[in-house]
């Protein structure tokens, strides 16, 4: 999208929110005096569109998404598109875990295990608007024990803040009544040149990861960690995404359809140091990702095929959004070496996440 920037400005003073036609789930539009605007939605704690001035001083809308609420409802679309993610994000083997001698048992819905928290995961489920001003928006999910056969009843906190240096700071906090497990993060699909009809694979990434976790062909880690050095999972030194991305001859990009895999952050849990970083050559537009959690999950939109039209009317096909999923790694409950996702009564879980935009 491409708004002319007088029009940006009057829209961005009006921090107001549009109604759908269900009761309750909203859009809530927020603003500053940079010019950038985020849309947030209630419905899956979901980020529905990034509006941000590019090189020329156009604004453009830089995630996919949809234009009315009810399109991100489960039974009209099964996406993940700018969704606060959990009770865990990513993939648990064959749904099971054990903890304190207790083995669970969750819904398998990706390849014979859990992904993403199950089928009706937090991203498909309404959260309470707490807080909602210009600036920021705070949400609730009062998840119930048993929720997707995960142990607990937690109360869990999402706070989207809009600086006027262009960052969106994402808080995460949550609570439980018996011991769980917990991994949050946002799912949001990154397309910085603003046009859907474009490919991820011309803009530049960049990883401060020296290692990855490998996956198998069900996309679950198989518990290593593998040095990224030599290998088509190196992005110590920013370059394309495309540039070596249907190396299938490699069997990590084979296994992954593409880029579908966890990196382990040389970050040391640092939010002063970048984590990850994406440019757009042609517009400018330039995304650094800081964060506090041990791994980022990179997914190249591999498996967007043509089938899902999102906002303007525009087919999103094959890698025309990323994802950069601040989180733990994959599967840590099963793999007691990685860093602990238990939560304890008494305990308070925190994250942050913050996508910091800027023109190059």
């Amino acid at each position: 999208m491409k708004t002319p920037r007088i029009l940006l400005v009057a829209l961005c003073a009006l921090a107001a929110f549009s109604c759908t036609k269900e009761e309750g789930n909203r859009f809530y539009k927020l603003s500053n005096t940079s010019g950038m605007e985020v849309t947030v939605t209630n419905f899956g704690g979901r980020i529905t569109s990034i509006v941000v001035p590019g090189r020329d001083g156009i604004a453009r809308d830089v995630v996919l998404g949809f234009d009315k609420v009810e399109d991100y409802y489960p039974e009209n679309n099964q996406t993940d598109f700018g969704a606060s993610i959990g009770r865990y994000a990513n993939r648990i083997a064959q749904g099971k875990f054990t903890l304190d001698g207790v083995e669970y048992d969750l819904p398998k819905n990706n390849f014979g295990h859990c992904l993403h928290g199950g089928p009706t995961g937090w991203q498909y489920q309404p959260y309470k608007v707490v807080e909602a001003d210009a600036r920021h928006i705070k949400l609730r999910m009062d998840s119930p024990d048993g929720d997707n056969n995960f142990p607990g009843a937690v109360t869990a906190f999402v706070t989207y803040t809009l600086t006027d240096d262009n960052k969106i700071d994402i808080a995460y906090e949550a609570t439980t009544t018996a011991p769980t497990i917990i991994n949050m993060t946002n799912h949001s699909y990154f397309n910085l040149s603003g046009d859907a009809d474009k490919s991820i694979c011309d803009e530049e990434l960049y990883i401060n990861a020296s290692a990855f976790t490998p996956v198998d062909a069900t996309y679950m880690t198989t518990g290593e960690i593998l040095p990224v050095e030599g290998t088509p999972m190196d992005f110590t030194v920013a370059h394309k995404v495309g540039d070596r991305i249907d190396e299938f001859d490699f069997e990590q990009l084979k296994n992954g359809n593409g880029y579908d895999h966890n990196w382990v952050l040389d970050t040391n849990g640092s939010l002063d140091e970048v984590a990850a970083e994406l440019y757009c050559p042609e517009t400018g537009i330039d995304l650094k990702v800081y964060t506090d959690e041990p791994g980022i999950q990179v997914y190249s939109g591999n498996f967007l095929d043509g089938t899902v039209t999102g906002k303007y009317g525009k087919v999103y096909q094959q890698r025309t959004g990323i994802c950069l999923e601040t989180q733990h790694y994959p599967d840590s409950p099963n793999k007691p070496q990685w860093p602990s996702v238990v939560l304890r009564p008494g305990e308070t879980y925190h994250s942050r996440c913050i996508f910091a935009f800027s023109v190059k």
